[in-house]
């Protein structure tokens, strides 16, 4: 996979990983403006998740306080349809690494998840 648009990449990869970066804020009003109103994900496990069960866990963990440093490398971008952009890349928490794929949509508002997943390596 190529990355075809520097600036789409330098942009998306400084959102990743996904909901962990607390200066895009960590109110349920922050997360709304993030994802797309039909948002789901399947984790790591291969479960399928819906965008007001992602909420309820991200509010519990944004209360515990900052998440743990995690290292995301090898960040790819391609242009899946106008606007619209699929990113990859590789998650490292601790011992345990993931690859990663999430799809962002450029809206009015600005960036907005459409759909993420992640697979053990």
């Amino acid at each position: 996979m190529s990355d075809e648009n520097p600036q789409v990449l330098a942009e998306l990869s400084a959102r990743e990983p996904i909901f962990h970066r607390l200066e895009l804020g960590t109110t349920r009003a922050d997360f709304e403006a993030q994802t797309v109103d039909d948002y789901w994900e399947i984790g790591a496990s291969g479960q399928r998740y819906d965008r007001e069960f992602i909420w309820s866990v991200l509010e519990r963990r944004y209360a515990e306080g900052a998440p743990d440093e995690w290292e995301t490398d090898e960040f790819e971008c391609r242009e899946l349809a106008a606007g619209t952009y699929l990113l990859t890349y590789r998650l490292r928490q601790g011992a345990r690494v993931t690859r990663r794929a999430s799809v962002w949509r450029r809206s009015e508002g600005g960036w907005q998840a459409v759909y993420h997943q992640g697979t053990v390596v």
